[in-house]
């Protein structure tokens, strides 16, 4: 698998209005998005895209549901990982369940185009091999 750069890191927040509370309005973050929903910024120095993701929102992104399993430690953290291509995704994905890590979902590719498969950690973050083409440069 060829990891090319660290694409997206979010924190996952079970009170996403007081996270905003504090990277908004406390570090001056410059996220978009209204404040208890997804709230994200491309305009970071040092980071392709940072948010703040609700954890329904993740549950339900991962589950297809607004509720984190019981059964699952409580994320909070996401880091998505972009490899070359969007066909490299699957590849990499298999090579990580042939290596025992469990999927939270197979491969897809999201309306936004993004395609990526999720997994968990053993520290309980959500980890995301992902392909993002708005963050590769077109040749």
């Amino acid at each position: 698998m060829n990891i090319e750069f660290i694409s997206t890191l979010a924190v996952i927040a079970p009170d996403p209005s007081q996270s905003s509370e504090l990277y908004v309005d406390e570090l001056g973050l410059p996220l978009y998005g209204r404040a208890g929903d997804y709230q994200h910024s491309e305009q970071i120095g040092g980071c392709k895209s940072f948010g703040i993701w609700p954890l329904s929102q993740a549950a339900e992104a991962c589950f297809g549901c607004p509720e984190w399993p019981a059964e699952r430690p409580v994320p909070q953290v996401s880091i998505e990982f972009d490899v070359g291509h969007a066909a490299d995704v699957g590849p990499a994905s298999r090579e990580l369940e042939l290596a025992g890590f469990a999927l939270l979902h197979p491969p897809r590719t999201e309306p936004w185009g993004q395609t990526l498969a999720r997994f968990q950690s053993p520290e309980g973050a959500i980890v995301g091999i992902s392909y993002i083409p708005m963050f590769h440069d077109e040749d």
